[in-house]
């Protein structure tokens, strides 16, 4: 078997290939390699009445396997999955990497398609999951009994006619709740408008007493009525919810959390709230979080195709998301501390006007609204110098902000399409 022309049968999915042995040891390492050893008889399938050597593999890919071995040169059929050459070489102990250029482009557009189909699935499971666990319950308590329907009727609104007419009540109270915020921004706004007139002129002799913080009780009753509802919703789920770690971890739970509290503390410290006014703002902006209740409106319809792409889209870029930040930080920073000296070292007396900031905190914010193509125009840059970093300003932030367009662009499409043979698939099996 050391002759260079001795040759070796290979029986591969019932089609018979005969090649020389000098051709398999082209590839030291490989499984085709090893074939070619003394001892291979008694490791592989081999037959002695026909000397063959015999495996259940595809007799199409392997015909592009031998063939590499012939001319050194890898290629592959376009109408295959790349995961399923890529499977074939593995079993062969070839390197992927050995793949000619031409099928890699050939390849470039399959490449990334069963992961993005397979997210989709994972994602799109796990959604209509929310957060139950299907575990077996040894137990047979009330509660491991009630869990599951309770659950469904405050987290699947279309479960059942009793969890659409909760999922009703509750967007009927998420709508009051957010009336009832914006009319309690008005008392705020009064009182710290009034008082910044009493102090914000020097003219103002006799000015009046400084007026104390109200709010009308009607609102703050309205208020806590509707954030009752809220507490009992929060508490039944919380108390029902299968894994409690990842009810916590979710952005819009913690904001329900937060919720209950600002109501609570303004009734219950109403004398020190008139005393010390600020702290009303402070749960004015706490109150903020009302607005991202409105987002459970989503769970009354069906989000768009379109929507669910894009959030998956902007999952899988997050990498490159952090990388634009990075830059962008760093041409914010450069860009900022030019138009800083360079404003300070070319001012001289013969301009007309003042410079328009006072350290550099300013100039990094004239950097990021340049970069940004917003330009508001509050500061100009006055000098020569900084008029030309003003304009490599403006062209690095727009080659910042283009270059990335193509990165999303493809997985967004490559998304869309598992998305819509994802829907083709479901409609098939209906």
């Amino acid at each position: 078997m050391d002759g260079s022309k001795e040759k070796i049968i290979l029986n591969v999915g019932g089609i018979r290939h005969e090649t020389y042995y000098s051709t398999l040891r082209a590839f030291p390492g490989t499984k085709l390699c090893s074939l070619t050893e003394a001892h291979a008889s008694t490791i592989y399938d081999y037959n002695p009445t026909t000397k063959e050597f015999f495996f259940d593999r595809s007799a199409q890919l392997f015909n592009y396997v031998l063939s590499y071995y012939r001319t050194k040169h890898l290629h592959c059929p376009t109408d295959t999955c790349k995961s399923v050459f890529e499977e074939e070489l593995a079993f062969w102990e070839i390197s992927d990497a050995q793949l000619a250029p031409c099928c890699w482009l050939k390849l470039a557009n399959k490449d990334s398609q069963p992961e993005e189909f397979s997210v989709w699935d994972e994602t799109e499971h796990a959604d209509d999951q929310c957060l139950l666990v299907q575990v077996e319950r040894r137990e047979f308590s009330w509660r491991a009994r009630w869990q599951p329907k309770i659950w469904s009727i405050f987290e699947k609104p279309f479960s059942s006619l009793s969890a659409k007419c909760l999922a009703v009540v509750s967007l009927l109270f998420i709508i009051g709740i957010v009336i009832i915020f914006c009319e309690e921004t008005k008392a705020q706004f009064e009182y710290f408008a009034a008082n910044f007139t009493i102090y914000g002129h020097s003219d103002v002799i006799d000015s009046p007493q400084e007026s104390s913080y109200h709010q009308a009780p009607y609102l703050l009753h309205l208020e806590l009525f509707c954030v009752l509802w809220f507490t009992f919703e929060f508490s039944m789920r919380f108390f029902f919810c299968p894994d409690k770690k990842k009810f916590l971890r979710n952005p819009l739970n913690v904001a329900d959390f937060l919720s209950l509290f600002p109501v609570y503390i303004e009734l219950f410290g109403a004398g020190y709230i008139e005393k010390m006014a600020s702290l009303a703002l402070w749960l004015g902006l706490v109150r903020v979080v009302y607005l991202l209740k409105l987002l459970k409106i989503f769970k009354l319809i069906e989000t768009p195709l379109i929507l669910r792409v894009l959030s998956y889209t902007l999952k899988s870029i997050i990498r490159e998301i952090c990388i634009l930040l990075m830059i962008l930080a760093f041409e914010t920073l450069f860009f900022g501390s030019l138009f800083f000296y360079g404003e300070l070292l070319g001012f001289h007396p013969s301009y007309h006007g003042d410079l328009h900031f006072t350290d550099i905190i300013i100039c990094f914010w004239w950097a990021l609204i340049t970069l940004t193509t917003v330009g508001y125009g509050d500061i100009i840059p006055l000098t020569t110098f900084s008029q030309v970093v003003a304009a490599f300003a403006a062209i690095f932030g727009m080659l910042t902000i283009i270059i990335p367009i193509p990165i999303f662009l493809v997985k967004f499409k490559g998304y869309y399409a598992a998305a819509i043979t994802k829907q083709k698939l479901k409609m098939n099996k209906k």
